[in-house]
């Protein structure tokens, strides 16, 4: 598999790609930035320290500062003030990323190998909708593309109360990539909601003696606590699902393909994702909507990248 991933380089979104830099058989051959959970200027050092966790070499792109119409307010709580937990003994990088702008990345890749690559959407996906808007064909030389956003029974996270961080960050970026994409797969937050590792589970994880989960533990702190805070059963795992669904397609369980599209107006639903669940839309489905996940099978891909 060849691999681009998309993100704003949170906690959950470090541990994503940490899964791929791990998974056998598997190419990461370009990560772009955008801004989501915190601004793209601190996403690219997020994914470069990543990059020296995992004694990877990819080639790294700066991508979109700013969501494409609407305001963008940062909820730094939740992954700290540099996104990644503010851990103390984060190690400094040297690395750099490339001058290339990533939307132009993700275009001159798409082209120089049609049909080659997945990717995988981690963060607002204003990135994606540029590199639709600049060429049309761009979706069409996608082989797959999978990203972590939306509802999929308005249980939001956000202000807008029916609406997910990604999309809610962004909506127009994500009503113009899912009406450019003929065929996306969808991991949304209820669905994260129903496949957290349970505590004693994590704790192992994180009792692993290796670089990366020194550094897996270390960073998610933070959001340790605010999870527990809320009284979930469990650590929450967006972006990891929404990787390794990508990776290994046998652990969804449960799915269905629909039509879906992105409230762009309401007062309170602005950045909902829309399902057409009863086919009444007259349109055609367009995203594979991931509802169940084989936990333990992301539980072995979290030890092999541990290991």
């Amino acid at each position: 598999m060849r691999l681009i991933i998309d993100t704003d380089a949170g906690i959950d979104d470090a541990q994503a790609i940490m899964m791929a830099l791990a998974h056998p058989g598997v190419t990461v051959e370009a990560i772009t930035c955008v801004t989501g959970n915190v601004h793209v200027d601190k996403v690219v050092p997020n994914v470069l320290t990543v990059l020296d966790v995992m004694r990877a070499d990819v080639p790294v792109y700066r991508g979109a500062a700013l969501p494409l119409v609407a305001d963008w307010s940062p909820e730094v709580h939740v992954h700290g003030e540099d996104g990644l937990g503010d851990w103390k003994d984060r190690p400094p990088t040297q690395r750099h990323a490339e001058s290339e702008h990533a939307v132009n990345a993700l275009i001159r890749l798409a082209n120089a190998a049609p049909g080659e690559y997945t990717l995988v959407a981690l963060g607002p996906l204003t990135n994606i909708a540029l590199a639709c808007q600049l060429d049309p064909s761009f979706p069409s030389k996608i082989r797959q593309f999978v990203f972590m956003g939306g509802t999929t029974h308005a249980m939001g996270n956000t202000p807008n109360l029916t609406a997910e961080f990604n999309i809610y960050c962004d909506p127009e970026a994500a009503y113009m990539t899912l009406r450019a994409f003929p065929l996306s797969t969808m991991l949304s937050w209820e669905t994260t909601l129903q496949h957290p590792f349970g505590w004693p589970e994590w704790n192992a994880l994180c009792d692993t003696n290796s670089p990366a989960a020194r550094f897996m533990k270390g960073t998610s702190g933070v959001t340790v606590d605010l999870i527990q805070s809320y009284r979930f059963n469990g650590y929450l795992l967006p972006d990891p699902l929404a990787m390794a669904v990508a990776l290994k397609p046998d652990l969804v369980r449960a799915s269905g393909t629909y039509y879906v599209t992105v409230e762009l107006n309401g007062a309170y639903t602005r950045g909902q994702t829309v399902i057409d669940y009863r086919a009444r839309s007259g349109h055609a489905p367009n995203v594979h909507v991931v509802q169940e996940v084989d936990t333990a099978g992301v539980y072995a891909l979290y030890q092999q990248m541990l290991a």
